[in-house]
C-alpha cells in the first residue's frame, strides 16, 4: 500500500480531525503481518507532530486575513495555545474579565445576555471565527455577557499580554486585531438595529442568511432567542415560510 494511503488509514482509524491529514509529516513506523491479512501497527504518535499540525492550521487561518512571514509564524506559535471547551461549558461568564481572544478551530459558541433569568442570544461563532467580549477585553473590566459552547469546541487562545506582543511583533498585527474586533462589533450593531426596525420574520430570514452554514447545528430555542421571540412563534414562522415554497 502506498505511503500516503497508509497515513490516511491511520487518521481514519484514530479519528483524528481531517485537517491534520493535510498537514501531516508522519512516518510510518512498521507494518505487521498475520494470518488475517495486513494490519497496521504504530509504535507511537509523536506529540510534536500533533503540535505541528495544529499550529500549521492556525497559521494558515491567520494567513487568510493578513500576510505572515516565517519569523512571524514562529511568534504566533509561541503566543497561541490550544484550549478545549465541552458542550455546555463557558468561555466567559458574566462578572468575569475577558482575558483572552480565541480563534475557533472546531465547534460552535453562542453569545448571550442573562436578564433576570431570560437569556437573550445575540451572536454565534463557528470554525474560523474569533471569540471575545471586546467591551471587557480592551479595558480589562468585568463583563455582563456570556459565551457558551453549543458543541465540544477547540480554540486557539492568546492572552491580553500576548496580543500586545503580537501587535509589536507582526507587521500587520494591529490590522489582525482590528479585523477580529470588527467581525463581532459590526454584527452586533446590525443585530441591535434589526430589533428596532425589522419584523420577527425578517430577523429569522437574516439569521438563515447570516448563519446558513450552521443553522442546522443551532437548537431551535437558541434561534428563537436570537430572533427575539418564543420557540412557539418561531415554529409558526417556519411553517409559514415552508408553505410559501
Amino acid at each position: 500500500m502506498p505511503k500516503n494511503q497508509l497515513i490516511e488509514y491511520f487518521f481514519l482509524k484514530k479519528r483524528v480531525p481531517a485537517f491534520l491529514y493535510k498537514y501531516s509529516r508522519l512516518n510510518l513506523i512498521h507494518r505487521r503481518h498475520n494470518t488475517k491479512g495486513d494490519h497496521l501497527t504504530f509504535n507511537y504518535f509523536y506529540q510534536n507532530e500533533i503540535l505541528y499540525c495544529l499550529m500549521q492550521f492556525l497559521i494558515d487561518g491567520i494567513k487568510q486575513i493578513i500576510s505572515v512571514s516565517d519569523d512571524e509564524a514562529q511568534l504566533l506559535k509561541q503566543l497561541f495555545t490550544e484550549k478545549h471547551i465541552k458542550k455546555g461549558e463557558h468561555f466567559l461568564i458574566e462578572g468575569q474579565v475577558c482575558r483572552s481572544v480565541a480563534l475557533i478551530k472546531s465547534g460552535l459558541v453562542r453569545y448571550y445576555i442573562n436578564d433576570d433569568g431570560n437569556e437573550g442570544t445575540y451572536y454565534f461563532g463557528s470554525e474560523g471565527d474569533f471569540v471575545c467580549d471586546y467591551e471587557s477585553f480592551l479595558p480589562q473590566a468585568p463583563t455582563n455577557k456570556n459565551i457558551q459552547a453549543l458543541e465540544d469546541t477547540s480554540l486557539y487562545v492568546i492572552s491580553h499580554d500576548g496580543l500586545q506582543q503580537l501587535y509589536k511583533g507582526l507587521k500587520e498585527g494591529e490590522r489582525l486585531g482590528r479585523l477580529a474586533i470588527e467581525q463581532i462589533f459590526v454584527h452586533n450593531i446590525q443585530q441591535l438595529s434589526s430589533f428596532y426596525k425589522d419584523s420577527p420574520e425578517v430577523r429569522y430570514q437574516r439569521f438563515l442568511s447570516t448563519y446558513s452554514d450552521i443553522s442546522q447545528r443551532v437548537p431551535q430555542y437558541y434561534i428563537a432567542s436570537y430572533v427575539g421571540i418564543k420557540p412557539q412563534s418561531l415554529s409558526r414562522i417556519r411553517k409559514r415560510a415552508t408553505g410559501q415554497h
